[in-house]
């Protein structure tokens, strides 16, 4: 069992930066591969970044590709996600989740994830 509580979010203005951040409890995390989601009022819950047990890939949404940074420390069984020049549409409950290293990562499949956090509330205003 692994516990994610993710904090960081709140009310910014467009063009600002957030950093939200990801403790886990639990299972050893360095075994996890973890992603960030969100999920914006009437839509689809989305895949944003993702990064491998190690560290060593990482990937990103088209959306987010070169304004948010996805990083981990092992050490503090912690995952963040730094989010800069931030958009009004970029507005969303954001989760973290962790996918048990078992070889291929399906880093964007939501349904390949087997724990959860809670969600923090981001809003981005214009």
């Amino acid at each position: 069992q692994v516990q994610l509580v993710e904090s960081g979010g709140g009310l910014v203005q467009a063009g600002d930066s957030l950093r939200l951040s990801c403790a886990a409890s639990g299972r050893t995390f360095s075994t996890y591969h973890m992603g960030w989601f969100r999920q914006a009022p009437g839509k689809e819950q989305e895949f944003v970044a993702a990064i491998t047990w190690s560290g060593g890939n990482t990937y990103y949404a088209d959306a987010v590709k070169g304004r948010f940074t996805i990083s981990r420390d092992n050490v503090k069984s912690t995952v963040y996600l730094q989010m800069n020049s931030l958009k009004p549409e970029d507005t969303a409950v954001y989760y973290c989740a962790a996918q048990f290293f078992t070889g291929t990562y399906y880093y964007s499949e939501k349904r390949k994830y087997d724990y959860w956090g809670q969600g923090t509330q981001v809003t981005v205003s214009s």
